[in-house]
Formats: C-alpha cells, structure tokens, sequence
C-alpha cells in the first residue's frame, strides 16, 4: 500500500519547488512557476467556499490542454472536493448527462465548450467559471441550496462575489502581501476516498463513471518519481526541472497521471500544447523544448512510420540496401538518428500507451533499436497495469506488471489464454451510481476483470491477445482475435484501417481505404474494390484456414472513434 497522500504531494511539491517553472501555454508561452500555481489554488479555494462547496462535492472540468485547466483541477482536489474531467471530445448531450449523472456543483469550461452547452442542462451546477481568467461565466440561481431549512435561509451567490476582483480582495484580506511556502496548508483527505470521476470513452457505447481513490492517482504519479531509468537508481522517469510536452487529453487517465500529475508532483516542467496537436505542431514543440520524455499513442507513432519511413525503405535503391550486411546497419542508424531528432533529441525513452502498436511498426522500431517501450493500463486502473524500461522490454507483450498490483489469467484455454484480471493499488471503488455494472466488472474474489484476453509469462510480462467481447469463434470452435488480422490488414497497400467482424459464420472485413494513396493510383470505386480484395488475398495466405476472411467491404468514411481514437466497434456488427 502506498504511503503518500495524494493531497500531500501537491502540498510537498508547491512548498519544495516554489520558484521553479511548474507550467507553460506552449503557443502564448503563459508561464507559471509553482508559487504562482499555489496562489492561484489558493484562490479558487476562496472561491469554492463563496460558492458554499463542501468536502466531497463534485467539480466538473471541460476545455483544452491548458495551465488553467491543471490549476483547476488541483484546486479541486486539494480542496478535498472530487474532480470530474470531461473530454473534450464528447458529445454536447453526452457532456450534459455526465455533468448531471455526476452531481457536479460547479463546472470549469473553456469558452468554445461553454458556447456549445446549454445552462438549462447542468443539473446541480450553481456556477460556471471560465478557464480563460476564472472569471464567472454565470451564475445558476436555480440549483443554489438551501442552506438551513428551518430558517429558510437560502445561500446567496452573485458573478459580483467570485468574480477574480473579489476573489482577490479576500486573499490579500486572508494573506495581507505575504503568501510564502508555509502558507500550504491543504486538509487532510484520506487516501481511500474518491479523488476523481472520469468517465470512460468506450468501444461499446456506454460512458461509465469510474471513481478513482487519491491512493490510485498517488501510486499512478509516485511510480513515475520511483521506476528506474535504464536500470539505474540515479535516473528516474520523471526528475525536477524534466521536461514534458502534454498533448495527450489531460481529462484521460493515461495522459492526466504521468505528463500532469507525476511531472507536477516532482517539481517538473509540463508544457501545454493548447491546440489540436497536428504532427506539424508536435515537431515544432519538440524540436523548441527538446522534452526529457515524452508519451504518446500509437496513432502518433504510426503515422509517421508510415507517412515518413515506410515510402523511404520501400524504394528500390533501399530496398537494396537494406539486404546488405553491414551496410543495413548504417542506414538503419541514420534513419534512428533521423527519427530520434523528430522528436526534439534529448528524450530517455517514449512510453507507447493508450491501445496496441501496429506489428510490423513495432518489429521495425526494435530493428534499428529506437528507445521505446509499451505499457498497458485502463481507466479503472489510473491508468497502468503493467510496464518495463526500453533496454528490458520484451517484444510484443505489454511490459511486467507493477510491483504494487497482481495479476492472473481467469479461465485459460489450451494455449493458457485467458482473461487478464489484476488488483491491487491502482485499482478503482467502481463505476459512480452503477452497482451492476461494479459487480459486473470484479471476479466474485475481488479481481477487477480488464476484458482483455491474454496470458502471462514466468517472468510476468503480459501479452494481449484481443478484446472478450470481440473475439469470434471459428467453424469448429476456435478462437480468432480479429485484432490480430486486423494488424496484418492496416499493413497493407491502400489500407487505412478495418474492423474485422463475423456474419453468418463468414468472416468480413471493413476497410476504410487510404484515400489519397488511391488517388495517387488514378483509382474508381471498382479499382479501389479491386485492390483490396487482392488484399485479402494476400493476407488470407498468413493466416489459418478458420481465420480467412471471406469478403471485403469498403467503408468510404472514415470509423467512428472515440476520442483516444479507438474505433466505436459497436456501431459497425
């Protein structure tokens, strides 16, 4: 069990690292240092207690990758209420009903959200405040309380007495100029408690809320202050003064644990990319600020395989090359020298998290010995499961599990494939107001079940097979993981991406065809059928006869996805 209280490392840090840089805007270059954070925390504190929030109470948060957004959060929690992140991605009706379905007091937006939400919608909500300056958007005097009902005495709440004039008048009242480190005083919040509902982005279109402990965050953040660089305990992941590039969705559990909160509980630099994080955008970043460490997804890493690498290697003259010996070996350096510079040169290692990495990308970033590693987690984890550093990673699997959680393979086939299900630190209370989806989830002994099917090796690396609920079965019962012919399918010409599905016991794969490689090749419609069934063909010939695919359909438009960009499969059986 870990020792740290998630509130205390908040406290900790602010008084530790008082003058250093905490945050930065990277495109306005708005820079905070820690003591400026801690001030700011301290002022939306005043203003939850003008707003009558109590211990507990819900704060809902929707806007874009921000300074703004990491101060709020962190004032919520500190303040002992319960953060509830939004995606940004999310459906106006879907935000209303989590802001509603979570019983939030208040709610955080960027501007662009607020303009697209309706105030008649918010439930409980008694005010909305910007993230642009934490001024008051408005005020709901619909949903304020009645604080003693036997006096009738109803709460009184205006713009005029949060607004950032007012808010600043009580601090210097309550500080009188000298805000200095010993003025952190957060109260105690047990670590068993709930720190945050985040509210899962599901393939199968059911958004749950997952109460996360502040003992899950602490051990999600602690980890990345603790697990050991390249086998060395003088090196950690995460150091003070590290450099981070954020632009993986704070309000997801993947990039909110280790980018914010363990870079900002260790004294770290987190700086923000505030807009959509175009690859163009991403170079320009890490090319300027040259990020100590950096996690992505695999989408990221894909695309610029395919769109950079692959066309380089697959001309003939390298093609060529690439079959000499000794001579391989110097263009595959250069091209790790090349890729190493893409992503600013002075990076430990990337973590690839979020959904599996492509096979054959994988197998190439291992040849030419790019620092990368995978992990694996989920949102009910905070994220992470399971992890290992670059040089000890061991192709294919998802790293070992975390000395803090357990894990075993439930109802194991002939191939010792079964369900992955773990406990331990990172794991969730449940799903907020859902008793049957909780019960639902955990083994009748306590082990929360990941829906993921895999097996696990002596040494405890993990490896992930495919998804419970999308695995088929085959004409005599065997079992076939439609994201494995799904990896072989995505690898070849004129493939954007697929769905491989089964109806009437034939198997069937959706393909969305890269658009602009068949229009490179002057292809209609029946040119671009034709292409991709001499893509099935040719994958048909890697794959065992009850795993066939027995027809194609193209999909012109793009998958539905869900914002960590995994497709909505359910919305295509």
């Amino acid at each position: 069990m870990i020792k740290d209280n998630f509130v205390r490392m908040f406290e900790d840090s602010f008084r530790r690292y008082w003058n250093l840089e905490a945050f930065t805007d990277y495109e306005t270059k708005y820079t905070l240092t820690y003591a400026q954070v801690a001030e700011q925390v301290e002022k939306l504190h005043i203003l939850f207690e003008q707003c009558g929030l109590q211990k507990n109470d819900k704060v809902a948060l929707i806007g874009r990758n921000s300074s703004n957004w990491a101060v709020a959060y962190i004032a919520t929690v500190t303040y002992g209420a319960v953060i509830v992140p939004i995606l940004q991605d999310f459906r106006t009706d879907n935000v209303h009903h989590i802001i509603k379905h979570s019983d939030s007091k208040l709610l955080f937006s960027g501007d662009f959200y607020w303009d697209h939400l309706d105030e008649s919608e918010l439930g409980q909500v008694r005010a909305v405040i910007s993230l642009t300056d934490f001024h008051p958007i408005t005020v709901i005097e619909a949903a304020l309380p009645i604080v003693d009902e036997e006096l009738s005495i109803r709460f009184s709440l205006s713009k005029e007495i949060i607004s950032p004039e007012a808010i600043q008048q009580l601090f210097d009242k309550k500080y009188k100029g000298e805000f200095f480190p010993d003025c952190i005083r957060y109260d105690y919040k047990d670590n068993e408690e709930v720190a945050s509902i985040n509210y899962t982005s599901g393939t199968t279109g059911f958004s749950k809320g997952v109460m996360t402990t502040g003992r899950a965050l602490a051990s999600n953040a602690r980890f990345g202050h603790t697990a050991y660089a390249a086998g060395n305990p003088s090196k950690h992941l995460l150091f003070p003064g590290d450099r981070m590039v954020t632009f993986l969705p704070l309000a997801h559990a993947y990039g909110c644990a280790f980018d914010f909160l363990g870079n900002s509980t260790i004294g770290g630099h987190t700086y923000f990319i505030t807009k959509t994080p175009t690859p163009k955008v991403l170079m320009a970043a890490f090319a300027e600020i040259k990020p100590t460490l950096i996690l992505s997804v695999p989408l990221i890493i894909e695309k610029i395989y395919r769109r950079q690498i692959q066309p380089m290697i697959a001309k003939p003259p390298m093609n060529w090359v690439l079959k000499v010996p000794y001579l391989d070996d110097v263009v595959l350096s250069q091209i790790k020298k090349k890729l190493i510079g893409v992503f600013g040169g002075s990076f430990e290692q990337i973590i690839i998290g979020g959904a599996a990495l492509n096979a054959e990308v994988e197998k190439f970033m291992r040849k030419i010995k790019f620092p990368f590693t995978i992990g694996y987690g989920m949102t009910e984890t905070a994220p992470l499961i399971s992890y290992s550093h670059w040089t000890k990673f061991l192709p294919t699997s998802c790293g070992q599990i975390l000395d803090n959680m357990e894990v075993r393979v439930d109802n194991p086939n002939a191939e010792n494939i079964g369900e992955i299900v773990v406990r331990g630190d990172n794991v969730m209370l449940g799903y907020y107001k859902n008793v049957q989806a909780t019960s639902e989830s955990f083994s009748e002994d306590g082990w929360l079940r990941t829906g993921d099917l895999g097996y696990v090796d002596k040494e405890g690396n993990i490896f992930i097979k495919g998804r419970c609920k999308t695995m088929l079965l085959g004409p005599s019962g065997q079992n076939i993981y439609p994201e494995e012919i799904e990896d072989k399918l995505n690898n070849m010409p004129y493939v954007m991406e697929s769905i491989v599905i089964q109806r009437e016991n034939k198997i069937v794969a959706l393909i969305h065809p890269d658009i602009d490689a068949c229009d490179e090749a002057g292809l209609d419609s029946q040119g671009v059928a034709n292409e991709l069934d001499k893509v099935r063909k040719e994958v048909n010939k890697s794959l065992a006869a009850y795993e066939q695919i027995n027809e194609v359909e193209v999909h012109i438009q793009e998958f539905e996805k869900t914002p960590k960009n995994s497709i909505k499969r359910y919305l295509y059986k």
